[in-house]
């Protein structure tokens, strides 16, 4: 619980200063959430490609490596991922808020209705992802909300529309 405490608060620290450095800057809001990302998820944005799914029964978090030899960022999106899913099944979204500096479109909601929704981390290749389901419309409606952001605020140009999983 100790380390658990340390190691967060060492984020929001490094996050908070990176807020500041950013401003100082003048960095734009995409940069920022870039340099955050880094420090939070433990894996730099320009070695990785992040995806963000929406399926009729939820959605998906994707994270890979961009060179298949690069086991060092797969390692630490295996850890950072399978983290956030059971972060995610606690409530706890801590994580992207560092991230984004605001609490996301959505996590309320998802807070609240925390046993309605079920992350599952699954290994790939090059990282990972988290499958999210539910059979909650509330929470599904939620979990597109964040997902949009997701998109949005990271820039990734996946569609902000529903699809089946490939």
């Amino acid at each position: 619980m100790k380390r658990q405490f340390v190691l967060w608060s060492s984020l929001l620290i490094a996050a908070l200063s990176l807020h500041g450095q950013a401003v100082d800057k003048g960095h734009d809001s995409h940069a920022a959430v870039n340099e955050r990302g880094d420090h939070v998820m433990g894996f730099s944005h320009e070695k990785t490609t992040h995806h963000f799914r929406m399926y009729p029964n939820g959605g998906a978090i994707e994270v890979s490596a961009n060179d298949a030899k690069d086991t060092a960022s797969r390692d630490q999106i295996q850890t950072h991922l399978s983290h956030i899913a059971q972060m995610f099944t606690d409530g706890n979204f801590k994580a992207p808020m560092l991230v984004h500096d605001q609490v996301p479109p959505g996590v309320p909601i998802l807070q609240r209705l925390k046993t309605a929704i079920t992350y599952r981390f699954e290994k790939t290749d090059r990282g990972g992802s988290i499958q999210i389901t539910t059979a909650n419309a509330e929470a599904l409606q939620a979990l597109y909300e964040f997902l949009r952001f997701q998109i949005t605020d990271h820039k990734t140009g996946d569609p902000q529309t529903v699809s089946n999983p490939r």
